[in-house]
């Protein structure tokens, strides 16, 4: 999961720049090894998050860098309901 906030001198010129880009313009910057879930945005604050699916952490720094002038991000793993059951089940076992 990725969180951000963008910059308070950069909000007007983040948000012209993301209205101008197409799906496929999006899709390109954050490249064919990172599946996006979903992203919302907070548009009063500036801030918000995007949930997305990867193996390769250096496409996921690659992706956060491209913006990096405009805002600061956080990117941490997250798992899904089923993925944290099984590994509540892992750490119960071998407690």
């Amino acid at each position: 999961m990725m969180t951000w906030r963008i910059h308070e001198d950069q909000r007007h010129e983040a948000l012209k720049g993301f209205s101008a880009m197409t799906k496929e313009q999006d899709k390109a910057d954050y490249g064919d090894k990172i599946k996006l879930i979903g992203r919302r945005h907070d548009l009063a604050g500036f801030t918000g998050f995007a949930v997305f699916e990867s193996d390769d952490p250096h496409a996921l720094a690659n992706w956060a860098l491209n913006c990096n002038q405009i805002l600061d991000a956080v990117v941490v793993p997250v798992l899904d309901d089923d993925e944290t059951r099984q590994l509540g089940k892992e750490r119960s076992d071998n407690s």
